[in-house]
């Protein structure tokens, strides 16, 4: 007999806690932890389910976000904002259980979509989307060997931006204004409204040992930036930027190899690219490192029967809004793009 219940007490995160740390398919993002961070930087409405049998045992977990907005409706998502999340589960009774559950949660908030984000393909009942691939590498012992397994063409742009002097500094805090200056501009002129600087902050305050940022100088001025994040044997990029108007100078080669020098003398053993639609720029971006496509699987339920990724961007004014923001001076996106970027998971 599989029970239902909201971790809400001290006894319930601990049992959340061993449970997330021993299951072989958690991700980073079922930690509590990324609860707070969510909280606190969007104010969104948490509900971590968590399935226990007769004996007290937890069997699964599932953490859901409700995220509220006037533009995509009210939705349940695990995880919003990061690649990664789902519904872990020990045996098929607790499974069901929890999707049940979801389904019940989801009528109660008014939700006309769930939304999750699995790594690993599940045999759950819900219709799935396989459209986007995290790009991985398996990494060597020692950035000299990968550094001879990249392409000569690769290697050649790296070897332009060290021609130029630029200067990498790897820190937190310190330098997450420079990660934010890069990240605005760059988004900016994507059309994209971006995190707000805080939504950083929490995370580096929240996870001092598993988070870095990694930014590129040139005469001084930050010009290419990543946020990187480990988990067990992986280490992950999930925002990167550069500034366009130095492309030339290639400071984007810089800023990645660096940060998988930084992966290979840390000892981890793979890295994350992040998420991309295959053939695309992005992808092709991220293929010339070696990396290699690893299908995500997105399970959803929506009252419409379509996909709530899907739904959300053919709205009519998604695409006006796309070519607004892109002219908009780098002001406004700062001070607009947190507010807006909340409600779009």
């Amino acid at each position: 007999m599989i029970a239902i219940s909201q971790v809400t007490t001290d006894d319930t995160t601990k049992a959340w806690t061993r449970y997330v740390e021993q299951h072989p398919l958690a991700s980073a993002y079922h930690s509590l932890e990324w609860r707070r961070v969510v909280e606190e930087s969007f104010g969104h409405r948490a509900f971590y389910l968590m399935a226990t049998d007769e004996y007290n045992q937890t069997r699964g977990v599932l953490p859901l976000i409700f995220v509220s907005s006037r533009l995509f409706g009210h939705f349940l998502v695990s995880m919003p904002f990061f690649n990664y999340g789902g519904l872990l589960s020990d045996t098929i009774e607790a499974r069901d259980s929890l999707l049940e559950a979801a389904l019940g949660l989801g009528r109660n908030v008014g939700a006309s979509h769930i939304e999750l984000r699995h790594e690993a393909r599940l045999e759950l009942s819900w219709p799935c989307r396989n459209h986007k691939v995290s790009m991985r590498l398996d990494l060597p012992r020692d950035f000299e060997t990968l550094w001879s397994r990249l392409p000569s063409k690769v290697r050649s742009q790296i070897r332009r931006a060290q021609k130029e002097h630029m200067e990498v500094r790897i820190g937190g805090r310190d330098i997450l204004d420079d990660f934010h200056h890069v990240f605005v501009r760059n988004m900016r002129d994507l059309g994209t409204p971006v995190y707000a600087r805080r939504f950083f902050d929490i995370i580096l305050r929240t996870f001092p040992a598993e988070s870095r940022i990694v930014a590129v100088y040139f005469h001084g001025r930050p010009v290419a930036a990543g946020f990187v994040y480990g988990f067990r044997d992986t280490l992950e990029i999930p925002w990167a930027s550069s500034d366009r108007r130095y492309n030339r100078l290639a400071p984007n080669m810089l800023l990645y190899s660096s940060v998988l020098e930084f992966a290979c003398r840390e000892r981890f053993q793979r890295f994350d690219f992040g998420r991309c639609t295959v053939g695309s720029g992005t992808h092709r971006f991220k293929e010339q490192w070696g990396a290699r496509p690893v299908p995500l699987h997105w399970y959803y339920w929506s009252t419409s029967g379509r996909p709530m990724s899907e739904a959300s961007r053919e709205h009519s004014m998604y695409g006006a809004a796309v070519k607004m923001w892109a002219r908009l001076p780098l002001w406004a996106t700062t001070v607009l793009g947190g507010p807006i970027v909340k409600n779009i998971p």
